[in-house]
């Protein structure tokens, strides 16, 4: 199990304030995802979100592997999904996000709107169990960040729709186990664990 951490040359531990550094918006439609993010940490919009940190990994790991296809499971009010698209302006691809809370969910897709991104993503409200079932074709990322219980079986139903090359990213790996032992002891899956955040799992599906 490999841990990776924010050091730098020689194993050195990059200062804090560089680490929390906001993003620096590189366009037009940056600044403004990045306007509705900050506005939700401020109004206490994030519930159940991912940290700052964590949302920067997702960005980051998105347009390393070109994703154009994301799937989310579990997108709260839309603080992880706004990361995903700042992404997708990169990539031109398109995120679908399940959240079983019809009240989380409007939030998210009022979120979406403001940010510009409300036609990249396609907001999926119900058991995300049972609306997995219906994607078809292939997967470039997908996260996981729902009901802890339920990550065996997200992952089982996810996993055979990723493409070769592609990742499957997991949210606080330390409360589920069972997932990590899964993506560790498969031959056809390499993990690592970014702990700067809440704990993401990075797991490639090998070509």
């Amino acid at each position: 199990m490999l841990l990776v951490s924010a050091t730098g040359v020689h194993g050195r531990e990059v200062g804090e304030s560089s680490r929390s550094n906001p993003p620096l918006p590189k366009t037009a439609q940056e600044r403004r995802i990045l306007a509705v993010l900050d506005a939700m940490i401020k109004s206490h919009q994030t519930y159940l979100s991912v940290p700052t940190e964590d949302g920067k990994a997702l960005r980051l790991l998105n347009e390393e592997v070109g994703g154009k296809r994301v799937i989310e499971i579990g997108k709260s009010t839309g603080y992880s999904g706004l990361w995903f698209c700042l992404a997708l302006q990169r990539t031109g691809g398109s995120l679908i996000t399940f959240e079983i809370d019809h009240t989380r969910a409007s939030t998210a897709r009022q979120h979406f709107k403001e940010a510009g991104v409300e036609t990249q993503v396609t907001v999926v409200e119900g058991d995300a169990h049972m609306e997995v079932t219906k994607l078809q074709g292939t997967i470039d990322v997908a996260f996981i960040d729902a009901d802890k219980d339920g990550y065996m079986d997200y992952l089982n139903k996810l996993l055979p729709l990723v493409r070769p090359g592609g990742l499957i990213l997991a949210h606080n790996v330390d409360m589920v186990p069972d997932y990590v032992r899964a993506v560790t002891t498969n031959a056809d899956l390499e993990t690592i664990f970014y702990m700067e955040g809440g704990g993401l799992a990075i797991t490639l599906k090998k070509p």
